[in-house]
Order: C-alpha cells, then sequence, then structure tokens
C-alpha cells in the first residue's frame, strides 16, 4: 500500500512538474519575443544584436524547461523511495 502512495505521488509531481515549465516557457517565450519585435519596431538598425540576445534568452528559457523535464524522470524512474 506504502509503494503505491509513493508511485502516485511520484506520477503526480511529475505532472505538476512538467504542466508548470511548459506553461512557464511558453510564457517566457512569449514575452521575449514580444520585446524582441517592440524592439525591432524602435530601432530597425539593431536588429541582429536583439536577434542574438533572443536566441540566447529563448534558448536559456527552454533550457530550464528539458531541466525540469529531466527532475520529472528522475521523480519517475530513480526515485529511492519507491522499491
Amino acid at each position: 500500500m506504502e509503494n503505491a502512495i509513493m508511485v502516485a505521488a511520484a506520477l503526480i509531481g511529475a505532472g505538476i512538474t512538467m504542466g508548470l515549465a511548459a506553461v512557464g516557457a511558453g510564457l517566457g517565450d512569449g514575452l521575449v519575443t514580444s520585446k524582441f519585435i517592440d524592439g525591432i519596431t524602435r530601432q530597425p538598425e539593431a536588429k541582429n544584436v536583439l536577434f542574438t540576445n533572443t536566441l540566447i534568452s529563448v534558448g536559456l528559457i527552454e533550457a530550464m524547461a528539458i531541466i525540469a523535464a529531466v527532475v520529472a524522470l528522475i521523480m519517475l524512474y530513480a526515485n529511492p523511495l519507491i522499491g
């Protein structure tokens, strides 16, 4: 019975982790992209610098979502509390 509760808790935790990571990454990417478009409309000559900074920012935001996926997989498959 205790093992079933731990498995259920790991599944719920992994689901919440991935859901929040997806929402956070989506919001972050949307904000970065909107600021990029806003920056291009204000200063078109700075397009290359803004594009480089946007790619770096989006990459870091997506890296956090990938790290959350790894944590969720660890909770599911390498959990020391599940016998």
